[in-house]
């Protein structure tokens, strides 16, 4: 009975959220490694961003968008915004006993294992560093790191536009990363689900010799850690019948095009609901 039962719960879907559409880096990375996990994702696209947002505001969001994706039976729920991991995760850990993950927590704990010289740059939304919450995870796993943070607004309209590897994209990521790239960091967190569009520049910014951490990436990586240790994996091949669903609370101009360059790939079963 057990064994079905298990059989069962390993082959539901993971729920993936966010503000919008940058969570879908998380997805692409999800895929990458667990590919035959179905993923049903909820971009709030009628309110994003979240980064201005009150507190409450995100949580009252957060719940909203939990309680929709556990009706469709979700075995893990991954909290792919930065600003709902750093205020949210205690209350849904509360009202949900399935696990919980956001980006904010995998991405320090790699940072803390790369760094050698334990000076670690985040950048990230207006929101993320003004929240400091990666300042405060960074810091609870090991409190002599040096942390130095900076904002960079406009990286977000960039990466949706299609603008992640132009001149103009170069001379914007140079002018952000001037104020950090003197600290002598060796590690630098991209805190923000869009940013690792923008890998390419930002690298060329703070020098190869300063190691990239891309959030997301490292939050599949503790997804697949978590569903391991609980047996959870999906035991079934995932086909194009038993596909990923995404959903919006808002079409955005240029949705499908904009998710494209996240995903690399069309995006096909995209539905809009009214929570």
């Amino acid at each position: 009975m057990s064994n079905n039962k298990s059989k069962d719960e390993s082959s539901r879907p993971i729920g993936v959220f966010d503000s919008g559409i940058g969570g879908l880096t998380v997805v692409k990375e999800l895929s990458r490694l667990l590919p035959d996990e179905k993923i049903i994702y909820f971009g709030d696209t009628a309110r994003v961003p979240y980064g201005n947002k009150s507190r409450e505001t995100i949580i009252h969001y957060s719940l909203q968008i939990a309680y929709f994706l556990m009706k469709k039976k979700i075995k893990m729920l991954v909290v792919a915004c930065n600003s709902a991991s750093s205020v949210s995760l205690p209350t849904l850990k509360r009202h949900f006993h399935i696990p919980i993950i956001g980006v904010i927590e995998p991405g320090a704990k790699a940072a803390i294992t790369k760094s050698q010289n334990n000076k670690i740059g985040v950048i990230g939304t207006l929101g993320t560093v003004a929240s400091n919450s990666y300042k405060k995870a960074l810091k609870k796993i090991n409190s002599k790191v040096n942390v130095f943070q900076q904002s960079c607004s406009l990286f977000v309209p960039l990466a949706e536009d299609g603008w992640n590897d132009t001149k103009i994209a170069q001379e914007i990521s140079d002018e952000y990363i001037k104020s950090i790239s003197g600290k002598d960091i060796d590690t630098l967190i991209l805190g923000c689900t869009h940013y690792p569009l923008l890998k390419d520049v930002i690298q060329k910014s703070v020098g190869e010799d300063v190691e990239l951490i891309d959030s997301g990436r490292e939050t599949a990586k503790e997804v697949k850690k978590i569903l391991e240790k609980k047996d959870l994996i999906s035991k079934n091949k995932l086909s194009e019948k038993n596909h990923s669903i995404f959903y919006v609370s808002d079409f955005p101009h240029k949705f499908t095009e904009v998710s494209q360059r996240f995903l690399s790939k069309e995006l096909k079963h995209v539905h809009k609901v009214k929570l």
